[in-house]
């Protein structure tokens, strides 16, 4: 997979880039991943991305010249362009499978009080929010997709690949408590049906829990499931 952020804060992300499973992606080949300056798509000497919006108000607009430049100059006609934006649609694990099937991703990152419309209406394919709520601008956003959508291709997880079905939210649930070593720890013994070896009988009480820990603390994610 191929994944382009255009942004002008690259350096926002590179700590991101460098660590933990996207690292590991990269290393090994399976994403390529790179940010795209959008300052160097400008035309003025003051290499301006931004203007005041028409019919005034407070705040600065991302100008779309810059943005359609640096989208076409990846030479990706049939790339998902997906800006991040607290207006789009709110981003689950649903959307991040559904991302992580295509060869191609572009992320625009949002600055100032948002975008062009236009860059809504002829360039982007997706606009996706993290939550119902306003960041600086829209990198961060698009390293939490990023995170989502690379763990689930296939090789970066090696063994731990199976747990991606057990996972909170990959059946409409919240997945259920875990626990390692010791046995037991200042009073606190792990339950004693993880302890029986009946395989059985753990998956059992793992969708038990899986359920009645969501119906405390999500019930809407049940709406409408088995």
């Amino acid at each position: 997979m191929r994944i382009d952020v255009i942004t002008i804060f690259p350096g926002m992300l590179e700590g991101f880039l460098g660590e933990s499973m996207v690292k590991r992606a990269r290393d090994m080949g399976i994403v390529d991943l790179r940010t795209v300056q959008l300052r160097d798509f400008t035309h003025d000497r003051h290499r301006s991305v931004d203007d005041r919006p028409y019919g005034g108000g407070p705040g600065m607009v991302m100008k779309p010249e810059p943005i359609f430049d640096a989208v076409a100059s990846l030479s990706a006609p049939d790339a998902r362009v997906v800006l991040m934006s607290p207006q789009g649609r709110p981003f689950t694990q649903a959307t991040a499978r559904d991302l992580a099937a295509e060869e191609h991703l572009i992320f625009v990152c949002g600055h100032y009080e948002g975008v062009d419309e236009r860059v809504r209406e002829a360039l982007v394919t997706d606009e996706i929010s993290i939550g119902d709520y306003v960041l600086t601008n829209g990198v961060l956003p698009a390293a939490v997709v990023i995170d989502a959508v690379v763990r689930l291709l296939p090789g970066v997880l090696g063994a731990g690949e199976a747990g991606h079905q057990q996972e909170s939210f990959s059946e409409g649930k919240l997945e259920h408590p875990q626990y390692t070593r010791p046995p037991e720890y200042r009073g606190m013994r792990v339950p004693e049906v993880l302890l029986s070896g009946d395989h059985g009988a753990v998956e059992q009480w793992r969708r038990a829990q899986s359920k009645a820990r969501t119906r405390a603390r999500r019930p809407d994610l049940l709406d409408g499931a088995d």
